[in-house]
This record gives C-alpha cells, sequence and structure tokens, in this order.
C-alpha cells in the first residue's frame, strides 16, 4: 500500500483509512503533526495510549522510510504483522531472518518499497547497517522503549545508551523517543544521554484508568486466592501470573493446570523451544494464562490481557506499573490484582544484600523496594500514589482500586507521624528511615553521638511504636507523599508541602493498621462480558470467527480485530460493509479482508437468536439433502457463501453428508489437496495448504477437503 501516492495524505486520512479509527487520542495529533514538520520529540505515554501511531503515521506521511528501533525480536515481528495486515508495506532486520530474507528486506529499502523498517539497537550500531541507512531516504527515527538507556531503570539495556550516535550522524533527521515508564530521573536521563535537550516533551501521564488496582495481605493460601479470582472474574480470559522464583512458576503452573486452566510456565530456565512455544500459544489462543517470571513480559503487545497477578511482591513501582501496565492494552476493563506476604520483603531484601551490584546501586534499590511497600500499606487511593511517584497528579480518588471500593481498617497516626516527620526535620533532612528510627527509639550508638542528635527534642520520644512499625509509618508517610526519597543522593529523607498540615496539627491522619487479621472481600466482577444472554452468544460467535480465520493464517487472533472492536460490533450490530466500516479499529485493508466473514456472523444472528448453533447448522444440512447447492442455501437463508460452508464442513466432519456432493472434485484434485495437507498442514492453519496450492482452491473447499479428513 503506497499511501503516499494518495490523494490524500493527511495524518487524518491514514488513520481512518489504514487504522480504522475515527479520532486521535489525546497529544496523538499534536505529536504527530510536531514529528512530521521535522521537529524532535521525547513521549511518555501509557500503555494502551496508543504510542505506535505517532511514528508510524508520520513514517508514512513523510517522504522516506521510518527506522524503528525496537529492544525485542517478537515485539517487531508483531508489530510487523498488524501492520501488513493494516495493508502498511513494513519488515523488520533481525537475527531470525536467513541471510536471502535479509538480502530481501535490504532490496525492498533500496528500492523505496518500504515505509516502515524495525530493527534492533545491537543491529542498527552495525557499521554496515549505519552505512546502508546512509545511502537512504530516512523519514525518522523512533527509538521505543526508550527507558532501556537509564542505567538507574528497571530494564536497562546497554546498547541504548550508544544510540546518540543518530543525532551525530544523521542530524537532519527527526527523532522520537517513547516509553510508558519513566519517573523525573529517567527522564533526564533519557534527554541527556539521547542528545534530546531541543526535543519537544509530550507527557501525557501514567494513568490506566481501565485497570483495577487490588493489593491484599497474604494471609491464606495464595493458590487458592488466585484459583477463587480466575473463576469468580476471568474464567476464558488471557492473563499473566508473575512469580518471584522459577521454581514457584513451574509449580503454580502444574497446579492451575490440575484445576482445569489452560496454564503455561515461562522462564529463563526452560529450553528455548517450550519458552517459544508457549508464548506463541498465550499470543495466538484465547483463554491462555502465563505463569512467569519479569523475564516475560517486554514486548507483548497482546491487547486482550484481562489481569496481571502478582504472587509475589515486585522489586519497584517502576517494575509494578510496567507489569501490570500489560493488561488491558485495548483499553477495555482489566485487573491488576496482588497477594503479598512478610517473606516478599524477607526475600528481596536477600537478594539485594547478596547483589554484585555496587552500594549505590543497592541503595537506589532498597528506597524502590520500600515504596513498593508503601503502596501496599496504603488507606488511601493506590491510584493517587502510583501516579505521584511518577511525578503526575489524581486530584480525586480514582474510585477503581479496592481502597476506594472497600476503604480498610485505619488507626488515629496524626501524633505518631508528626514525631515521625519532626524527627526528620529536627536531624536536617538528610537521614534515611534506618537512622531516623533509630534516634526516635533513643538508641545509643556512635553515629548519633557524633552528628549530635541524642540532644534534639525527638530523641528517644517513640516508645510506643516498636522499630518495625516506625519503618511502616515512614513508607506510608512516604506513598503518601509527605516525606520524599532523595534517590539520587543518599537516600536522605525530606519533607514536602504535603506534610505541613499534619505537622500543625491542622490536619488528623489515619493509616492503615500495622496488623491485620481479617482480609477485605474482593468486589468481583463477572466473568461475562455482557449481562444480556443473546450479546453473549454474539460476542462468543465473533470470537469464534476470529479464531478460526487466525488458525488459517496462522497469526494472533488480536492482529484480525482487538476484544474492543468485536465489542464494537455486538453493542451495534452493523448489517453492512459501509456500517461496518464505521466500527473503531476497521480500516479499509481488513475490511476487505474480513469484513464479509464478520457480517456473516452478524447477520447469522440477526433474526435467528432465539436458535442454537446446532439448530442453524441442521437447516442449512436439510435444504442441502433437498438438493440445494450452498449458493441456493445462501441466497434462501439470506447468509453468505462462507458461513453456509462452515455448517456443510461440519456435517462432513460428522459423517453425515459426503464430500464430493459438497464439492465435486476430480481425482486427481483430490489427491492433490489430500498431499498438500499431508505435507503442509500444521493443525488448525489452512494457509500454509492454501499457499502449496497456489491458491487454485478456495478456503472454503480446503475446510470441507479437511473436514473429510478428519471425520
Amino acid at each position: 500500500m503506497n499511501v503516499q501516492d494518495s490523494p490524500d495524505n493527511s495524518p487524518q486520512h491514514i488513520l481512518q483509512s489504514v487504522f480504522g479509527y475515527n479520532e486521535f487520542r489525546p497529544q496523538q495529533q499534536t505529536i504527530v503533526e510536531h514529528l512530521i514538520a521535522g521537529g524532535d520529540a521525547l513521549v511518555l505515554m501509557p500503555t494502551g495510549g496508543g504510542k505506535s501511531l505517532c511514528y508510524q503515521i508520520p513514517s508514512i506521511v513523510r517522504s522516506g522510510v521510518g527506522i524503528i528501533i525496537s529492544p525485542l525480536i517478537a515485539l517487531m515481528q508483531d508489530q510487523v504483522d498488524s501492520l501488513r495486515l493494516n495493508g502498511v508495506r513494513a519488515a523488520y532486520l533481525n537475527s531470525s531472518l536467513s541471510i536471502n530474507e535479509m538480502r530481501e528486506v535490504e532490496g525492498a529499502l533500496h528500492s523505496g518499497e518500504l515505509d516502515l523498517l524495525y530493527i534492533a539497537p545491537e543491529r542498527l550500531m552495525m557499521p554496515r547497517t549505519l552505512d546502508l541507512l546512509e545511502t537512504l531516504p530516512v523519514s525518522l527515527f523512533a527509538i521505543d522503549e526508550v527507558h532501556c538507556v537509564s542505567q538507574w531503570g528497571h530494564d536497562f539495556r546497554p546498547e541504548y545508551v550508544q544510540l546518540s550516535i543518530l543525532h551525530q550522524r544523521f542530524p537532519q533527521i527527526p527523532r522520537i523517543a517513547l516509553t510508558a515508564t519513566a519517573d523525573s530521573a529517567t527522564q533526564r536521563e533519557i534527554i541527556e544521554r539521547l542528545a534530546l535537550t531541543e526535543a519537544r516533551q509530550f507527557i501525557s501521564g501514567f494513568d490506566r484508568p481501565n485497570i483495577r488496582y487490588r493489593i491484599s495481605d497474604n494471609t491464606i493460601n495464595a493458590r487458592e486466592q488466585l484459583l477463587r479470582f480466575i473463576r469468580n472474574e476471568h474464567q476464558g480470559d488471557a492473563g499473566i501470573v508473575y512469580c518471584l522464583s522459577r521454581k514457584r512458576v513451574d509449580q503454580v503452573a502444574a497446579w492451575l493446570t490440575s484445576k482445569g486452566l489452560t496454564a503455561l510456565p515461562y522462564h529463563a530456565g526452560l529450553p528455548q523451544e517450550v519458552r517459544k512455544e508457549n508464548q506463541e500459544r498465550f499470543l495466538r489462543e484465547d483463554g491462555v494464562i502465563i505463569v512467569a517470571t519479569i523475564a516475560f513480559g517486554m514486548g507483548i503487545d497482546k491487547p486482550d490481557v484481562r489481569f496481571v497477578a502478582h504472587l509475589n511482591l515486585p522489586k519497584s513501582l517502576e517494575a509494578y506499573y510496567q507489569e501490570t501496565g500489560r493488561a488491558g492494552r485495548d483499553n477495555q476493563p482489566a485487573n491488576a490484582w496482588m497477594v503479598y506476604g512478610l517473606q516478599d520483603m524477607i526475600m528481596l531484601k536477600q537478594m539485594q544484600a547478596n547483589s554484585d551490584a555496587p552500594e549505590e546501586i543497592k541503595r537506589i534499590e532498597r528506597h524502590k523496594l520500600d515504596a513498593m511497600l508503601g503502596l501496599c500499606e496504603l488507606t488511601t487511593c493506590r491510584r493517587q500514589a502510583l501516579l505521584r511517584y511518577f511525578g503526575d497528579e489524581l486530584e480525586k480518588p480514582c474510585g477503581n482500586c479496592d481502597i476506594c471500593l472497600e476503604p480498610p481498617e485505619t488507626w488515629d497516626a496524626t501524633a505518631a507521624a508528626q514525631k515521625a516527620l519532626s524527627c526528620v526535620h529536627r536531624t536536617g533532612q538528610r537521614f534515611g528511615v534506618g537512622y531516623l528510627v533509630d534516634v526516635l527509639l533513643g538508641k545509643e550508638h556512635e553515629r548519633i553521638s557524633r552528628f549530635g542528635h541524642d540532644k534534639v527534642s525527638t530523641y528517644g520520644i517513640g516508645s510506643e511504636l516498636n522499630q518495625s512499625e516506625w519503618r511502616d509509618l515512614y513508607r506510608q508517610l512516604i506513598a503518601r507523599g509527605m516525606l520524599a526519597v532523595d534517590i539520587e543522593g543518599h537516600g536522605g529523607l525530606h519533607l514536602t508541602e504535603e506534610s505541613r498540615p499534619v505537622l500543625r496539627g491542622e490536619q488528623p491522619l489515619h493509616l492503615r493498621k500495622f496488623s491485620r487479621k481479617a482480609k477485605a472481600k474482593s468486589r468481583e466482577r463477572k466473568a461475562n462480558r455482557f449481562t444480556d444472554t443473546g450479546n453473549n452468544d454474539l460476542w462468543e460467535a465473533l470470537r469464534n470467527r476470529r479464531q478460526q480465520l487466525a488458525d488459517e493464517q496462522g497469526i494472533p487472533a488480536y492482529m484480525i480485530f482487538h476484544d474492543a472492536t468485536l465489542a464494537e460490533m455486538v453493542e451495534n450490530r452493523p448489517d453492512s460493509l459501509v456500517q461496518l466500516s464505521n466500527i473503531s479499529g476497521v480500516g479499509e485493508s481488513k475490511l476487505a479482508s474480513y469484513g464479509e466473514q464478520f457480517l456473516d456472523v452478524l447477520n447469522e444472528y440477526r433474526g435467528l437468536e432465539n436458535k442454537t448453533q446446532n439448530d442453524t447448522e441442521e437447516e442449512t444440512l436439510q435444504l442441502f439433502r433437498l438438493g440445494m447447492n450452498a449458493e441456493a442455501i445462501a441466497t434462501q437463508r439470506g447468509l453468505k457463501e462462507t458461513t453456509i460452508y462452515n455448517h456443510l464442513a461440519k456435517g462432513i466432519e460428522r459423517d453425515e453428508i459426503p464430500l464430493d456432493k459438497v464439492v465435486p472434485l476430480e481425482q486427481n484434485q483430490l489427491k492433490a489437496i489430500r498431499f498438500a495437507f499431508e505435507q503442509f498442514d500444521s493443525g488448525k492453519r489452512l494457509k500454509p495448504v492454501f499457499d502449496a496450492l497456489e491458491g487454485e482452491f478456495s478456503y472454503e473447499v480446503l475446510r470441507c477437503v479437511r473436514s473429510d479428513i478428519t471425520r
């Protein structure tokens, strides 16, 4: 698809005709227009906010090829496959390609046949690649997952630091750097390391309002809690379960499987072919649950993950935000569910202590873990605290986290908080939690005496709480934003403006109780997407058709249409291609490829909602037995021939009707098709057989022959 030659090459036209969306999301249009005009940009946008379109549309509009730097092969392949389904000329260069395939891509580059090229930073930095790019008209450079440049971040990639060479060798080509996860320190480092000081910054905020955050103590068996959560709220949904160790991953995956769920393990200790197979099943099939260590997730672009569960505490809020952000990328409701216990904190602290990292890095990791614990101990809106950590603000409580929905039991911590805050002030606002607690408890050691803090008014005034409780209190004050941690310095605490009303006695403070014996009941959501049975039946029928098409083509189902697009079909019931084209996510290419297939399902359910699928299949078979062919049956029933052939294929598979009466084939044709199935059949996929026969036989014919083979 050469959109650049279209008479209308505007961003709005491409958004509608190629990607199927009627309007841009907040900031998208401004970013797109800024990049098209040749400006550099740093974009912080939450997962699911539409970052990809910010560089994909300018790459199509501007002359030349857009170079997209992406960290993982799986992510490149998925994005290129999705773009091609939308009719966009895209390719990738990475180690998964053969020499001949690489030559083909390079040939397409030289011929001007590509709008976007995805490439890993390691390959980009090869002298040969840089020399190649200098011979091409490059439209822009997009650096995705740019937080990887930060050595303080949760996912540092050393090769990202070298990307400053783009500014040196290609100073006239616009660059856009994008991430969903970067605190203020990481943002500054990105700007400095990549020479983006002149870049316009677009900070869209970090809020993911469709995700419900829920955190609770591991007061009972965590696996049983997880199973109850999945069965009550996410039966049949795709999800990710994170565990801290490989051993626990294997145990939890096996246990969930024994309970009748499709749960697959993923961690670095598994053979590469097993990891690849499990990841592909998760991407391609509906309702698969991946149980994983943090080795899984980056580069996973699956939009319909309905829940992310943590059976252990993440190491930091950055990790928690990124991992939970893999849920609900389609902006539909999703759950971020976690249970944690004391053993998590002990294990993580031991891992930190035994790390070979420099002490400066260890100190930062300790503070990040403390902030993560602070989020767990909150009594106020979790979303507000999480966003505040990233420098974002939410004026009102979100109403979509466990604390907003079911406030926890609290105690009046005003007096204790005043002591804790006053101790920070009296000791000069430069010491960490451990030292402050020692002062409050009146500990006698050389360091306190040396600084003269055994003489301050807060020395020894904290006997009402023990050391653990004071530490918990400080964590909660940090999470509330009353204290800030100097992560870039030595971890000292300092007061914020939010602390003043409490210190002055102008505002009472209630905090979560330190010891909680009772666990609040979770507010459950129904597993069914729609309350109406007919809508649920249509929803499942659309999903089944999507899965059938995806299996035949060997691609993930979401690449055909997202759940949100199917949901809009259910709600609006389009009855023509024109109406279907108005559904969000249905662009011109997908309308041409799949429109009739989904209209089949919609039309079949229109007026037939009181019939079961077996009823409508039987009606087709009865008409067939009366001597009508597929075309005639489709005309009489007002259905598409594709649907009728699906019914007939089911009849062939059940040995109720003969193949030769449905698709009369010559013996040499039937023999060729059967041979192709023997050689190229890979389960559900028909596309390898279709391609091997060079498109001589339709998918409907192939489906009927396969039914005869498998009956």
